[in-house]
């Protein structure tokens, strides 16, 4: 007996979804074995997917994450405000293509552990071109986050003290004038060097200096509010901003402190070493109204200081006999 078309239809049919049901196995295998995590959800934001990378990084298994609510599932911040980074599938449903997270997100993993991610979404389409949900793609850049502000950390600071270096300093005193001028506040700027520095090293050698200007660096910064930058130039030199000052004269009480802190000598391995400090210092708006003029009378006021034997500081264009630490 001939089969009848119902019975071809019938056979037709279940082949069809025989052949629909390896693709979608295929599809998923497929999807399992990239680097990358992703993620779909439907039109209301509810996972229907999540590959085996993705499961490792939320640590949400798939049969669990399914039906629940995108939010639920991925915990995404702004790294450095840990304010919720909006959800990148909804953008994508709402403008109707692609969409991102901004650069600094980050997602926490239901563990606990965390992830700086980078993702691209899109919305999904069936066959009429309707769009029935979207899709995210990420992966962990952690590793290459990390090293991106390492390499931004050393470009900005000196690699034996850790202090802010020159260019830092650059930018953060021209930051600290603008704000002065919109306060009507002053600032000061210190230019200071460790007296005798130069016979440590020749003596005791250039380990030796090292742990002296790290030890100094240490001092100084425990003289100063945290709002201020104390900052090496090289060598034995250092600069230290006082920001937002009320008096001018609150510059000399800082001062004063540091060269009768200096005073106090440094243990260092088993030596016991002096590293008194001459200070010169500019104040803003009076000595100059730029960072460039700051610094250059700073140093002149530094120099004078050298020439009257040290050990203490002067502000610029005062005269000799207004130098000292009073």
């Amino acid at each position: 007996m001939l089969p009848s078309r119902a019975d071809e239809a019938s056979v037709d049919c279940l082949e069809g979804a025989a052949a629909l049901s390896r693709d979608g196995e295929r599809a998923r295998d497929t999807l399992d074995s990239i680097g990358d995590a992703v993620v779909c959800t439907d039109l209301a934001g509810r996972i229907t997917y999540l590959n085996a990378v993705a499961e490792s990084m939320t640590g949400w298994v798939r049969q669990e994450a399914c039906g629940r609510l995108f939010e639920e599932v991925l915990n995404l911040v702004e790294g450095t405000s840990r304010a919720a980074a909006p959800n990148p599938l909804a953008l994508a449903i709402r403008q109707d293509g692609p969409a991102a997270l901004n650069a600094n997100s980050v997602l926490i993993a239901r563990h606990g552990r965390e992830f700086a991610i980078e993702d691209t979404a899109a919305p999904i389409r069936d066959r009429r071109g309707q769009v029935v949900g979207a899709v995210m793609v990420f992966r962990d850049v952690s590793a290459a986050r990390s090293l991106s502000l390492q390499m931004l950390h050393l470009a900005h600071h000196d690699f034996l003290t850790g202090l802010p270096n020159r260019l830092l300093l650059n930018e953060r005193l021209s930051q600290t004038i603008a704000s002065a001028h919109r306060h009507r506040k002053s600032l000061a700027v210190m230019f200071l060097d460790i007296d005798g520095f130069k016979g440590v090293n020749d003596s005791l050698g250039h380990v030796v200096g090292d742990l002296l200007l790290q030890s100094v660096a240490r001092r100084l910064v425990a003289c100063v509010r945290g709002s201020d930058t104390v900052s090496r130039q090289g060598g034995d030199e250092f600069v230290v901003l006082l920001a937002e000052l009320s008096h001018p004269e609150d510059a000399a009480h800082v001062a004063r402190k540091i060269v009768t802190e200096s005073k106090s000598p440094h243990q260092i391995g088993e030596h016991l070493l002096p590293a008194a400090v001459s200070i010169g210092i500019a104040v803003y708006p009076v000595d100059g109204v730029d960072a460039a003029t700051l610094l250059n009378n700073a140093d002149l006021a530094l120099l004078a200081v050298k020439a009257e034997g040290g050990g203490a500081f002067r502000f610029f264009g005062a005269p000799p006999t207004g130098a000292g630490p009073g």
